[in-house]
């Protein structure tokens, strides 16, 4: 008999659906309070997650959904972390040659 292996589930910030942990990005505020990107899912720190599309992370940071989660403020740089890996994993879903222009 094979065994099902347990998918851990996390909820988005913004849009609070409920997807497994590796469709998310995943952010976090090390125990020494700075707020970065955890590509890895493993950094040590309070983290919070977001769906990899754009406008689940125009909400979470409008509505300020990262703030309350993380307890710090999210400055401009790390924004645009969050869209450049957004960006690199739209990137790598779509076929070459068929990625939208926006």
């Amino acid at each position: 008999m094979t065994r099902v292996r347990h998918v851990p589930q996390r909820s988005c910030v913004a849009c609070r659906q409920v997807r497994s942990k590796g469709e998310l990005i995943r952010m976090v505020r090390t125990p020494l309070g700075e707020l970065r990107v955890d590509e890895t899912g493993k950094v040590a720190g309070r983290g919070a997650y977001v769906c990899r599309n754009e406008r689940c992370i125009e909400g979470a940071v409008k509505h300020k959904r990262l703030v309350r989660a993380l307890g710090v403020a999210i400055g401009p740089e790390v924004v645009e972390e969050l869209r450049s890996q957004v960006a690199a994993a739209v990137g790598r879903a779509e076929p070459e040659g068929k990625a939208s222009d926006k």
